[in-house]
């Protein structure tokens, strides 16, 4: 640790930093920071810095306010862009309460604890997000959204600015450290995908938050706007995370089984058995937002049905094939989240999820063998498909009677998490839409 830190305040002095961001979320994801100058950061690195926990939605009381952020030394990283001249840097931060232990408000220190318990059972966890987003002209709410290309699914055109900001977002990625393993046109017009190569689950946490930084920074610069909003246009598909996701003991895929007719060990099928049974309780964890359930409807490709297939996108949990000769690549893609959740909540909901259904022994239900979207109720009930929650509201209350999402999270986060979200549901509520408008003030 000693030799990093040394690394780190060595590489300040060398390459001109001026300011170190100290980056942290609340709990909704939103990403937080303030600046300290290099003659402040051995400091932080050694006693961390204090800030006001208060003005932090979802952290502490005034009562109870200062916090402090201790940076992660591992995820220092000068930013590629500058701030006007000024070379920047950042570090992710923990945020602990004065007394050095752990702040139960802070969503990196619930993915942490979970990868712990993870971690005593002999498990590492492995993420590798599927980022979709779209390109506007502007961020005018008042306006509808206008695309910068009317590309479709895998579409190769001629350079335009939307192609043009995506490449440009990878090579920023790739000057950063960050490995992405596929960059395309999405399926909507203006909608496109940047896949990253897996790491542990946390350092992907923070990957993610910081990838969706450099999407909007790269849009920002060339005068348009980026965003992860799940469901921004009617008639065509909204943005998801497909997350893949694996479990390995020390140097081995714990979900991979060669005497097994699909190569899944009693570990995966455990896993995803535990990750269906939990999936209604966790959506609102991995969908967050009232508008994320405009994205899971049935017929644009996103999970409706509680489900899992090895090679059938109307389920919620897929199993891909793994790369011939490869059974390190075994995994499973976990198809609800969206891009706009807390990725390290999400995590740590699916892994809990998952570690319950290995450590109780859950049967795996039968694999979806067909187009789950073109059965009627009666036959999904027939073969015992349930849904997914269908509005925030739903989601919520499944999420509030879970005892493992409340374990998981925490009470700090869980009740906060259920009270902001309660508001903006009461809010949502009261609110008449352009579609009320549209509909009924002429004929009712």
């Amino acid at each position: 640790m000693q030799s990093q830190q040394e690394y780190v305040l060595r590489t300040v002095e060398e390459r001109g930093i001026r300011f170190i961001q100290l980056w942290f979320t609340d709990v909704l994801g939103t990403p937080k920071s303030f600046n300290i100058t290099p003659a402040e950061l051995e400091n932080a690195l050694d006693e961390g810095m204090t800030f006001d926990g208060s003005a932090v939605d979802g952290f502490s009381r005034v009562q109870e306010s200062d916090v402090l952020a201790r940076p992660d030394l591992n995820t220092f990283q000068i930013l590629p862009w500058r701030e006007g001249d000024l070379a920047v840097a950042r570090v992710f931060c923990d945020v602990l309460n004065l007394d050095g232990t752990p702040f139960e408000g802070c969503p990196r220190h619930v993915l942490r604890r979970t990868l712990e318990k993870a971690r005593h059972k002999g498990y590492s966890f492995y993420a590798a997000p599927e980022l979709e987003y779209f390109y506007f002209a502007s961020a005018r709410p008042d306006g509808v959204p206008q695309p910068l290309d009317t590309g479709s699914y895998f579409e190769l055109t001629v350079a335009d600015l939307a192609g043009d900001l995506r490449k440009r977002t990878v090579l920023t990625l790739e000057e950063m450290g960050i490995p992405v393993e596929y960059a395309q046109h999405e399926d909507a017009p203006s909608q496109h995908e940047i896949d990253l190569r897996h790491t542990d689950a946390l350092t992907m946490a923070d990957t993610v938050m910081t990838a969706r930084l450099v999407v909007k920074e790269i849009a920002q610069e060339r005068g348009v706007h980026a965003t992860f909003m799940p469901k921004p246009m009617e008639g065509v598909q909204g943005s998801g995370m497909h997350t893949h996701f694996s479990l390995f003991e020390g140097d081995v895929n714990a979900f991979h089984d060669p005497g097994d007719p699909h190569n899944l060990s009693k570990a995966a099928q455990g896993f995803i058995a535990g990750l269906l049974r939990h999936a209604p309780a966790i959506t609102a964890i991995t969908n967050q937002w009232v508008n994320s359930y405009k994205r899971l409807v049935a017929g644009y490709e996103a999970p409706v049905y509680v489900s899992w297939a090895r090679n059938n996108r109307s389920a919620l949990v897929r199993v891909p094939f793994a790369k011939r000769g490869k059974p390190e690549s075994t995994r499973i893609e976990y198809r609800s989240p969206d891009p706009a959740c807390n990725p390290y909540l999400a995590f740590a909901v699916v892994l809990a999820a998952g570690l319950d259904g290995i450590d109780e022994g859950y049967d795996l239900p039968p694999e979806a063998a067909t187009n789950l979207y073109a059965m009627s109720p009666a036959e999904l009930a027939a073969e015992g498909i349930g849904p997914l929650p269908g509005s925030l509201a739903d989601a919520l209350n499944l999420m509030e009677s879970s005892e493992l999402v409340a374990e998981t999270l925490g009470e700090h986060v869980f009740e906060w998490f259920i009270r902001n979200k309660r508001a903006e549901w009461a809010d949502y509520k009261a609110h008449v839409s352009r579609f009320e408008l549209d509909r009924y003030l002429p004929r009712l």
